[in-house]
């Protein structure tokens, strides 16, 4: 439970250092094949933690399976695919959001996302401040990433 606490604060001071309205954190499930939110800040209800996608789907799964990161731009009108395909951005009413993936002993355990309610560009400098974070917290949650990976 503390280490959830600590997970939660890292967000907020994200979500802060951001200026975003949104954060958070999906991981992958047992075997792999589902990937559902398990953290977040700023967030507006809790039908994230209802969330999960399987793996290649949604931004989540879009970002594990590639390796990278995913932004997207004036939701729903800029995307490909239909809306529905992008959950997490329907229940917390994002418009614009930038995802990395949360990496764990050198593999892809889940993704960060930052997420904004209005249309706005994501500057190739908060693009980086996110993955310099998230890099950190690769780090300094390590242990808790890959041991979270086998009770998701």
């Amino acid at each position: 439970m503390a280490f959830e606490l600590e997970i939660l604060k890292e967000l907020e001071t994200l979500r802060q250092e951001t200026d975003c309205n949104f954060v958070g954190i999906a991981l992958q499930g047992k075997a792999n094949s589902e990937v559902q939110w398990k953290y977040a800040a700023g967030n507006r209800n809790e039908k994230y933690k209802k969330i999960a996608v399987r793996y290649g789907k949604g931004i989540a799964g879009k970002v594990i399976s590639s390796g990278q990161p995913l932004m997207v731009m004036d939701f729903p009108h800029q995307i490909k695919g239909k809306s529905v395909d992008y959950p997490i951005m329907l229940a917390e009413q994002l418009v614009t959001s930038f995802a990395v993936p949360l990496c764990a002993d050198g593999a892809i355990k889940g993704v960060v996302l930052v997420g904004y309610r209005s249309n706005q560009s994501i500057s190739d400098k908060k693009q980086e401040l996110v993955k310099n974070i998230v890099s950190a917290w690769e780090k300094q949650f390590s242990s808790i990433f890959k041991g979270r990976r086998e009770s998701v």
